[in-house]
């Protein structure tokens, strides 16, 4: 599909409407056409509001977000709950533990989606981002974002500076 096509020209909003219908999916609808889509984040993943495909059941391209922001009210909630449910990027909101074993780094973290525990090999640190923040990738491929690490409680800053920096 060509991505230009899914751009309203003029209005500053992306031309597709997304909506959770009563089957529990996601669909798209743009340009006359509907498809229930998967969310996938293009790069880059340290922006997470921004570049996003969406994908129909035969992984073909339906639609593309530029940027969040940009689609109406409903269809950027939809879209916000979809990532979540993916769990492309948590959000680090506390760093409650961190211990090391042969390779191996254990975190045990709460996100705004929840507490998670995780995994780390012990030659991997968080990574500073353009744009500010932290960025820690698990052994499944998972990413977490700590989006200001000076706003962490006291605990947490410190659990997170001894592996970052």
């Amino acid at each position: 599909m060509n991505r230009a096509s899914v751009q309203q020209r003029g209005s500053g909003r992306d031309r597709v409407a997304l909506r959770w219908r009563p089957d529990g999916q996601l669909w798209a609808d743009t340009a006359g056409r509907h498809a229930p889509v998967v969310v996938h984040r293009c790069f880059p993943w340290s922006d997470p509001t921004r570049h996003i495909s969406l994908r129909d059941s035969d992984e073909e391209e339906f639609a593309y977000v530029r940027d969040v922001s940009r689609l109406d009210e409903e269809s950027r909630a939809a879209l916000e709950r979809a990532l979540a449910e993916a769990g492309f990027l948590l959000e680090i909101t506390a760093v409650e533990d961190v211990s090391e074993e042969v390779e191996i780094r254990h975190w045990a973290v709460r996100t705004r989606q929840g507490p998670r525990r995780f995994q780390t090999r012990l030659d991997d640190w968080p990574v500073e981002i353009a744009g500010g923040g932290l960025l820690i990738r698990d052994l499944a491929g998972d990413l977490y974002h700590v989006a200001d690490p000076e706003a962490l409680d006291p605990a947490s800053r410190e659990w997170l500076w001894a592996y970052a920096g």
